[in-house]
């Protein structure tokens, strides 16, 4: 059981096609629904998701 705290990406449309996000101390999780956290597509350091936002 998943113990994230998913929470959904503001620029989102309808229906479950979203990315959520979340984070603890080891870092940044994202996923394309809250309902499965095996479903997680990308877990990445605090680090580099900032620098992946600074890039975009």
């Amino acid at each position: 059981m998943s113990t994230h705290a998913w929470r959904k990406s503001s620029y989102c449309q309808e229906g479950e096609a979203c990315v959520h996000i979340s984070t603890d101390p080891d870092g940044v999780h994202l996923t394309d629904t809250d309902s499965d956290a095996a479903q997680t597509i990308v877990t990445v350091s605090h680090a580099a998701f900032a620098a992946l936002l600074k890039s975009l």
